[in-house]
């Protein structure tokens, strides 16, 4: 006659299979969470293709390949509205047109 486990060893390994589930329901959250972050990273709101980046005066700027948008991280626009060159929106503006489009304007 096989031996029926006691109340304490169903309740052990009942425990410990929620812990398991728990753990493994964890992990795979994080994969998918790590997995939709790096679909995104780096890719333009508007239709999707990549963004380069570029430094002006020590602000990052990110234009997008294929839509030519520009995208300010938190507190950028800010920073290039705050510096002290009167005209410095349009300079910028110029230098990615140039380098993104290739687009030659003229200067001011």
């Amino acid at each position: 006659m096989p031996d029926k486990p006691s109340k304490n060893e169903e309740e052990y390994f009942a425990r410990r299979d929620a812990e398991l589930l728990r753990q493994q329901r964890e992990a795979m959250r994080r994969t998918a969470a790590e997995t939709e972050r790096r679909a995104h990273h780096m890719k333009c709101p508007k239709c999707g293709y990549d963004l380069i980046t570029g430094e002006w005066h020590g602000v990052q700027i990110d234009q997008c390949t294929h839509c030519h948008g520009i995208w300010f991280d938190k507190g950028e626009a800010e920073s290039l509205l705050a510096h002290p060159s009167p005209n410095m929106i349009t300079r910028v503006f110029r230098i990615v047109m140039r380098g993104v489009s290739g687009a030659k304007l003229p200067d001011p």
